[in-house]
């Protein structure tokens, strides 16, 4: 395997924060998100960056390489026009599925592959797959869980060692995500770094959470706290590391903060440790493609990803073998993150409604009842139904409003049953 780029220390690049990241000194690279930009139309503030020799890598949420369906070609695609535009060393997603396709629903969040052999043999397929169609090599990262999936036959380490000895992947080791399964899960993030191949290393993800009754919530929205950095001095002590970069989603601090907390992370990082990776057997990456999944796995897989989901979306029963409380906990927790999301892209919705507070007591009654299917934008406006053919909200200025809204976002040729109720409310509210 060939070394990997040195990429030095870099922080996710946000819209939020763009001023504040073209600001920071001793910048190395950026990371963005791949389905938050379109290769013709590049944010300026990243055009500067890159005319100043700061490297961009795009890093996709939304492919679902783990999950039991090959990977979508036009994902693919659009994945690597963001690499080829950015002119990225290097793409990466995250070993998790975030959809099922028997029945058709969405996650809206990176979920865990069960560390089977079935899975495990469809996941390096997806991953071939993935690899063939895309121009860069592919890292891919290690997700922060709740849940844990019953019957599995594989450690952490063991299945990330087979998935890069059977594919050749690299990868992108969430140091975060590592301690957030260590609360959660119970999981040595040492046994973990001991465990996996450090030479197929990419580069490192580092963020803040919090946590709550005995769970650790992965936020992106807190600072770094001294358990993650401790996790990334354990992991400097194993190998130098080619990248290092700071995740910060939400909560944006100023500029002096986010330069703080990089000044701690490349202190870690420059402050001693392994020089190079540490003394282990050789990497022996297997040659050829890895034997086919066959449909037989990719059907038990999807039946198990489709009853997880199921249960954490629609309501269903909890599969047999899962914690049920802390399935309960996710469901929430996904169902609070659909409410944030859809408040973002629809951020008319909390004001027509009465407010924030109004607005997320309605969308998490509708969520209950109708699971997230065709993104966020699409939600929105199957909310607004929702409440239109139930004569809600309640106050007839707010109800026209509302009607007023999603006809002009509904499209040129919405269902006609919609349009025949929003007109009768338009009327009834004149």
């Amino acid at each position: 395997m060939k070394p990997m780029a040195r990429l030095g220390v870099g922080i996710g690049w946000r819209p939020e924060i763009a001023e504040a990241v073209e600001r920071l000194e001793g910048l190395d690279w950026v990371e963005v998100v791949a389905e938050n930009v379109c290769p013709g139309h590049l944010p300026q503030s990243l055009l500067r960056l890159r005319e100043r020799g700061v490297r961009v890598v795009p890093h996709g949420v939304s492919l679902g390489i783990g999950g039991a369906d090959r990977p979508d070609a036009g994902k693919l695609a659009a994945l690597g026009e963001r690499a080829v535009a950015l002119g990225a060393p290097v793409v990466t997603e995250h070993i998790a599925f975030v959809r099922t396709s028997s029945p058709a629903l969405e996650a809206g969040h990176l979920l865990p592959v069960p560390r089977t052999r079935d899975a495990l043999a469809v996941l390096c397929e997806n991953v071939r797959i993935a690899q063939d169609a895309l121009p860069v090599p592919l890292a891919l990262e290690n997700i922060a869980a709740l849940v844990s999936w019953p019957g599995e036959e594989l450690t952490e380490g063991q299945f990330l060692t087979e998935l890069v000895e059977r594919t050749g992947v690299r990868l992108l080791v969430d140091v975060a995500n590592l301690h957030t399964n260590r609360v959660n899960r119970g999981e040595d993030p040492a046994a973990v770094l001991d465990a996996i191949p450090l030479e197929a290393l990419a580069y490192v993800h580092v963020a803040g959470g919090v946590e709550r009754d005995g769970v650790w919530h992965d936020t992106h929205a807190h600072p770094v706290p001294p358990v993650v950095l401790d996790v990334l001095a354990r992991l400097r002590e194993r190998v130098d590391p080619p990248g290092v970069l700071l995740e910060r989603d939400d909560d944006f601090p100023e500029g002096r903060e986010l330069a703080g907390e990089l000044e701690r992370i490349r202190a870690v990082v420059t402050g001693g440790g392994a020089g190079a990776v540490r003394a282990r057997e050789p990497l022996a990456v297997r040659d050829g493609a890895p034997e086919p999944a066959g449909e037989a796995a990719r059907t038990r897989v999807g039946l198990g990803q489709a009853a997880l989901l199921s249960a954490l979306v629609a309501g269903t029963p909890v599969p047999e073998g899962f914690d049920r409380r802390r399935v309960r906990v996710q469901a929430r927790a996904l169902a609070a993150k659909r409410a944030s999301v859809v408040a973002k892209v629809a951020p008319e919705l909390p004001g027509i409604l009465g407010g924030p507070e109004a607005f997320r007591t309605a969308f998490l009654e509708y969520a209950a009842r109708r699971p997230l299917r065709d993104g966020y934008r699409r939600d929105a406006l199957d909310f607004a139904e929702h409440l239109l053919v139930r004569d809600l909200p309640q106050d007839p200025a707010a109800r026209r409003r509302l009607t007023a809204w999603w006809r002009e976002r509904a499209g040129a040729r919405p269902p006609r049953r919609i349009v025949r109720w929003a007109r009768a409310l338009a009327g009834r509210g004149r």
